[in-house]
């Protein structure tokens, strides 16, 4: 349990999540980099307004984390690698 605890002090924030709140369910990469995701009603966000969502619990399951002064999602957690966010397969974005 005590790593569980230090995976979680890597976290700045853990919104409340919404009841209605969406998860990530896909990574939009560039290059190799996260730069959006799929949110589970298909839909396709940029990572910080996916940041922004979360900020405000409409998406769960996630965490807020910052490298720099980069803020980035980051999953909370749980027990299971099937969820991770690096776990997750990437999507192309349909723009």
């Amino acid at each position: 349990m005590e790593d569980h605890n230090l995976v979680k002090n890597t976290l700045d924030q853990i919104p409340q999540a919404n009841s209605n709140a969406k998860r990530i369910v896909g990574l939009v990469k560039e290059g190799g980099r996260i730069t959006g995701y799929q949110l589970s009603d298909n839909s396709i966000v940029e990572k910080q307004q996916a940041v922004n969502m979360a900020k405000q619990g409409q998406i769960a399951g996630v965490g807020i984390a910052h490298r720099g002064d980069t803020e980035y999602l980051k999953s909370i957690p749980d027990g299971s690698e099937n969820n991770n966010l690096g776990n997750l397969p990437s999507v192309s974005s349909h723009s």
